[in-house]
């Protein structure tokens, strides 16, 4: 910065007659001399009311910015999560529909496709009753909400715990595996002390039941196109597809309880299907590649089930009810 008060430094040609102020400087515009530093305006009674007018200008140029930061999609979606968020913040304990909006977030990453209405009661009915008996802070509450979701996914889902954490974090919950298994372990030991006793239901029933569903809807979502070389016509493949229906529904009556109590059902059901594949004259029909493609499941896991399967029923080839 030039000096202003050492006139060797003035220029001699010239004479500063065009002077103006320039950020609370007195500048001429000339040569750039700075004639005074910091020098109240005339519209303003003191520097405080100079420094409000520029912090007045740095607020309405981040407002303008943030407008049209919001036009792009992808900012407006995040600026949208944190809205969600800050309805979390304010009131944890609200009608539930900030919590059902975590969950329609969830579901635009893949996650919970399967929660339907039903299981959308249950997770609510499981988040309000813990609620009822410990007041958290919103953190914890977000973390048991989400422990929750995972206790009435994991069993229905080919989705890792690691692929949820993931799209947890990037909605902006701060949350590990370790912090998810306390949470859950907090839920179970709670429903045990407080909640009352669900009604007395036939579980094995109640299992078996969704195990069928699966099995046919997978069934069904295999397209004939995949196996026609093994039929002459269609016909040929719905019969098959029926028969394949009855004998699952055999199967399931010949397994314990106990087999299937603790079990991911929906990779039990993709087991299941190689298993009644093998019991086929043609074994190539339903084929390992062919049900991990249509069940979501890895022919690890789906050789997992059917070595249970056999374990339980015996060989495939020798199966008779």
């Amino acid at each position: 910065m030039r000096n202003n008060r050492d006139p060797g430094l003035e220029s001699p040609e010239c004479l500063h007659n065009s002077v103006s102020q320039d950020g609370g400087d007195l500048v001429c515009q000339d040569c750039g001399l700075i004639l005074e530093e910091r020098l109240v305006s005339k519209e303003s009674k003191s520097f405080g009311e100079y420094y409000t007018d520029s912090q007045r200008d740095y607020e309405r140029k981040i407002r303008r910015s943030n407008s049209k930061a919001l036009q792009d999609p992808i900012v407006k979606e995040k600026y949208e999560r944190i809205k969600t968020l800050k309805k979390w913040f304010r009131d944890y304990k609200s009608d539930f529909s900030a919590q059902k909006k975590t969950i329609d977030l969830l579901k635009s990453h893949g996650i919970g496709l399967n929660i339907d209405n039903v299981k959308y009661r249950e997770i609510k009915d499981r988040y309000l009753k813990y609620n009822k008996y410990h007041r958290r802070s919103y953190q914890n509450m977000v973390i048991i909400f989400l422990a929750i979701i995972w206790l009435e996914l994991k069993d229905t889902t080919n989705i890792r715990i690691e692929q949820f954490i993931t799209v947890s974090k990037d909605l902006g919950h701060k949350i590990n595996k370790k912090m998810l298994g306390s949470a859950m372990e907090k839920v179970i030991r709670t429903e045990k002390i407080y909640v009352p006793k669900r009604k007395s239901i036939n579980l094995e029933k109640e299992i078996k039941n969704k195990i069928k569903i699966v099995f046919q809807k997978d069934l069904n979502s295999i397209p004939y196109e995949v196996v026609k070389e093994s039929f002459k016509e269609i016909s040929e493949f719905e019969k098959i597809k029926i028969e394949m229906q009855l004998l699952a529904d055999g199967i399931l009556n010949q397994i314990p309880y106990e087999y299937i109590l603790n079990v991911n059902y929906k990779a039990f059901t993709a087991g299941l299907i190689y298993f009644i594949g093998q019991t086929l004259s043609n074994r190539k029909v339903f084929t390992q590649s062919i049900i991990e493609t249509y069940s979501k499941f890895s022919s690890t896991t789906i050789r997992k089930k059917y070595n249970k399967l056999k374990g339980i029923l015996g060989k495939p080839r020798e199966f008779k009810l």
